[in-house]
Protein backbone atom coordinates (compact mmCIF):
# COMPACT_ATOMS: atom_id res chain seq x y z
CA UNK A 1 0.00 0.00 0.00
CA UNK A 2 1.56 3.09 -1.12
CA UNK A 3 1.69 6.53 0.81
CA UNK A 4 -0.28 8.17 -2.03
CA UNK A 5 -3.43 5.84 -1.93
CA UNK A 6 -6.45 6.87 -2.65
CA UNK A 7 -8.09 4.20 0.05
CA UNK A 8 -6.73 2.49 2.60
CA UNK A 9 -8.02 -1.14 3.95
CA UNK A 10 -9.13 -0.90 7.93
CA UNK A 11 -10.49 -3.67 9.47
CA UNK A 12 -13.41 -1.67 10.55
CA UNK A 13 -14.46 -2.37 6.79
CA UNK A 14 -14.30 -6.80 7.30
CA UNK A 15 -17.80 -8.38 7.02
CA UNK A 16 -15.94 -11.86 8.24
CA UNK A 17 -16.41 -13.45 5.32
CA UNK A 18 -12.92 -14.24 3.90
CA UNK A 19 -13.36 -14.73 0.19
CA UNK A 20 -15.62 -11.01 0.29
CA UNK A 21 -13.03 -9.44 2.39
CA UNK A 22 -10.65 -10.16 -0.39
CA UNK A 23 -12.62 -9.09 -2.59
CA UNK A 24 -13.41 -6.09 -1.44
CA UNK A 25 -9.29 -5.45 -0.66
CA UNK A 26 -8.76 -5.86 -4.39
CA UNK A 27 -11.34 -3.65 -5.40
CA UNK A 28 -10.16 -1.28 -3.12
CA UNK A 29 -6.33 -2.10 -4.73
CA UNK A 30 -7.91 -1.39 -8.05
CA UNK A 31 -9.22 1.66 -7.38
CA UNK A 32 -5.74 2.80 -6.13
CA UNK A 33 -4.41 1.79 -9.58
CA UNK A 34 -6.90 4.19 -11.05
CA UNK A 35 -6.42 7.32 -8.98
CA UNK A 36 -2.46 6.51 -9.56
CA UNK A 37 -2.74 6.55 -13.23
CA UNK A 38 -4.77 9.49 -13.37
CA UNK A 39 -1.70 11.38 -11.59
CA UNK A 40 0.28 10.16 -14.66
CA UNK A 41 -1.50 11.70 -16.75
CA UNK A 42 -0.01 11.69 -20.00
CA UNK A 43 -1.02 10.18 -23.70
CA UNK A 44 -2.05 6.67 -22.68
CA UNK A 45 -3.92 8.10 -19.86
CA UNK A 46 -7.44 7.89 -21.80
CA UNK A 47 -6.88 4.61 -22.52
CA UNK A 48 -5.45 3.64 -19.18
CA UNK A 49 -8.31 5.14 -17.43
CA UNK A 50 -11.15 3.46 -20.33
CA UNK A 51 -9.74 -0.06 -19.53
CA UNK A 52 -9.11 0.36 -16.00
CA UNK A 53 -13.01 1.63 -15.34
CA UNK A 54 -13.79 -1.43 -17.74
CA UNK A 55 -12.16 -3.66 -15.37
CA UNK A 56 -13.12 -2.37 -12.29
CA UNK A 57 -17.11 -2.80 -13.37
CA UNK A 58 -16.47 -6.33 -14.44
CA UNK A 59 -15.00 -6.75 -11.01
CA UNK A 60 -17.82 -5.47 -9.53
CA UNK A 61 -19.96 -7.87 -10.96
CA UNK A 62 -17.94 -10.84 -10.42
CA UNK A 63 -17.94 -9.52 -6.63
CA UNK A 64 -21.30 -9.01 -6.57
CA UNK A 65 -22.74 -12.06 -7.82
CA UNK A 66 -20.60 -14.20 -5.17
CA UNK A 67 -21.55 -11.91 -2.50
CA UNK A 68 -25.40 -11.95 -3.40
CA UNK A 69 -25.41 -15.87 -3.66
CA UNK A 70 -24.10 -16.20 0.03
CA UNK A 71 -26.49 -13.48 1.16
CA UNK A 72 -29.29 -15.72 -1.09
CA UNK A 73 -27.68 -18.77 0.39
CA UNK A 74 -27.89 -17.42 4.20
CA UNK A 75 -31.81 -16.14 3.14
CA UNK A 76 -31.06 -12.56 4.09
CA UNK A 77 -33.92 -10.77 3.95
CA UNK A 78 -32.28 -7.15 2.66
CA UNK A 79 -30.97 -9.18 -0.32
CA UNK A 80 -33.73 -7.55 -2.73
CA UNK A 81 -32.42 -4.25 -1.61
CA UNK A 82 -28.65 -4.81 -1.26
CA UNK A 83 -28.72 -6.23 -4.85
CA UNK A 84 -30.73 -3.03 -6.36
CA UNK A 85 -27.45 -0.90 -5.03
CA UNK A 86 -25.52 -3.18 -6.66
CA UNK A 87 -27.41 -3.34 -9.51
CA UNK A 88 -27.46 1.06 -9.47
CA UNK A 89 -23.38 1.14 -9.25
CA UNK A 90 -22.81 -1.35 -12.37
CA UNK A 91 -25.59 1.17 -14.46
CA UNK A 92 -23.58 4.25 -13.30
CA UNK A 93 -20.23 2.66 -14.57
CA UNK A 94 -21.57 1.36 -17.60
CA UNK A 95 -22.85 4.55 -18.39
CA UNK A 96 -19.62 6.81 -17.64
CA UNK A 97 -17.95 4.10 -19.40
CA UNK A 98 -20.06 4.81 -22.45
CA UNK A 99 -20.18 8.53 -22.33
CA UNK A 100 -16.00 8.38 -22.23
CA UNK A 101 -16.41 5.95 -25.46
CA UNK A 102 -18.35 8.41 -26.88
CA UNK A 103 -15.72 11.13 -26.34
CA UNK A 104 -17.07 12.46 -23.12
CA UNK A 105 -15.27 14.39 -20.54
CA UNK A 106 -14.51 11.99 -17.89
CA UNK A 107 -12.27 13.41 -14.90
CA UNK A 108 -9.79 11.04 -13.31
CA UNK A 109 -9.68 12.16 -10.36
CA UNK A 110 -13.79 12.69 -9.59
CA UNK A 111 -14.23 9.15 -10.88
CA UNK A 112 -11.40 7.42 -8.54
CA UNK A 113 -13.15 9.50 -5.84
CA UNK A 114 -16.65 8.47 -6.51
CA UNK A 115 -15.73 5.06 -6.87
CA UNK A 116 -13.46 5.39 -3.36
CA UNK A 117 -16.95 6.96 -1.45
CA UNK A 118 -19.24 4.36 -3.20
CA UNK A 119 -17.25 1.24 -2.33
CA UNK A 120 -16.04 2.80 1.42
CA UNK A 121 -19.99 3.42 2.04
CA UNK A 122 -21.65 0.85 0.74
CA UNK A 123 -19.07 -1.38 2.92
CA UNK A 124 -19.22 0.19 6.37
CA UNK A 125 -22.98 0.55 6.25
CA UNK A 126 -24.98 -1.94 3.44
CA UNK A 127 -22.56 -4.96 3.68
CA UNK A 128 -22.15 -4.58 7.77
CA UNK A 129 -25.83 -4.94 7.76
CA UNK A 130 -25.26 -8.72 6.03
CA UNK A 131 -22.06 -9.11 8.35
CA UNK A 132 -24.22 -8.65 12.07
CA UNK A 133 -27.13 -10.68 10.29
CA UNK A 134 -24.67 -13.51 9.64
CA UNK A 135 -23.36 -12.99 13.48
CA UNK A 136 -26.96 -13.17 14.33
CA UNK A 137 -26.87 -16.32 12.97
CA UNK A 138 -23.99 -17.62 14.18
CA UNK A 139 -24.75 -16.93 17.44
CA UNK A 140 -27.81 -18.64 16.97
CA UNK A 141 -26.04 -21.68 15.52
CA UNK A 142 -28.48 -21.06 12.75
CA UNK A 143 -25.51 -20.49 10.00
CA UNK A 144 -23.98 -24.23 9.98
CA UNK A 145 -27.52 -25.24 8.54
CA UNK A 146 -27.43 -22.54 5.79
CA UNK A 147 -24.19 -23.09 4.51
Amino acid sequence: MADDDIIKWDERYTVDIPILDDQHKTFIKMTNELYEGCLRGGDGARQYLLEAVQQAAEYAKTHFVTEEQILEKIQYPNLTDHKKEHEAFIRQVLYQVKEFEEGHVLIPHTYAKYLKEWLLTHIAISDKQYSLYIKSLKRQNILESLI
